[in-house]
């Protein structure tokens, strides 16, 4: 009996283990890409962006914000596992009803997955089913989501003002993104 509850005891040690390792991951490997910062009414939020893992994305996102892409823009979709925003209709409240149906235009026409799960603070594109056809619109994980693993791109990881990512509603503002360069290394 003593043998079991030892045999039971280094089990759960070894998957709380793999499950810290599975958490940590995608942020300890974010470090040196560069990053989104966004400005709205509730604070500041950092995002690192995975510009090795997947960069066809990342260089998409990057031309976009620099072109003042999403600023203006609001929230458009709060749910108690994520954060969304990206949609250019989201800057006319009168068409609230569209917001999260449209895009930049320019699919990215490339489905990048790669070694990044959906942990807090993942950033990811969404899709409308099909990898390739992602575009612009960006969503946040404020809850580890296993189930979307594999399915959308994992563009980044939010660094600072995951307390902000908590707080945002639906028509939150998005004053301004912008792109900062990669640390040096």
């Amino acid at each position: 009996m003593r043998q079991l509850a030892l045999s039971t005891v280094m089990a759960l040690l070894v998957l709380t283990g793999l499950a810290a390792q599975r958490a940590t991951t995608p942020a300890a490997s974010a470090a040196g890409g560069p990053v989104m910062a966004i400005e709205t009414p509730k604070g500041a939020i950092e995002i690192r962006l995975f510009q090795a893992d997947a960069p066809k994305s990342v260089a998409h996102i990057i031309g976009l914000a620099n072109k003042n892409f999403y600023r203006g823009q609001r929230i458009h979709r709060v749910e108690a596992s994520l954060v969304q925003f990206g949609d250019p209709t989201s800057r006319d409240v009168s068409k609230r009803d569209w917001w999260g149906r449209t895009s930049s235009g320019d699919p990215i026409g490339v489905a990048e997955f790669n070694k990044h799960l959906h942990v807090r603070g993942a950033v990811a594109l969404a899709n409308t089913g099909n990898a390739k056809y992602a575009d612009c619109q960006l969503y946040i994980m404020k809850v580890a989501s296993p189930s979307l693993d594999g399915k959308y791109v994992v563009v980044g990881q939010v660094i600072k003002g995951m307390d902000v990512v908590d707080k945002l509603q639906v028509a939150d503002l998005l004053k301004t993104v912008m792109i900062r360069a990669a640390d040096p290394k």
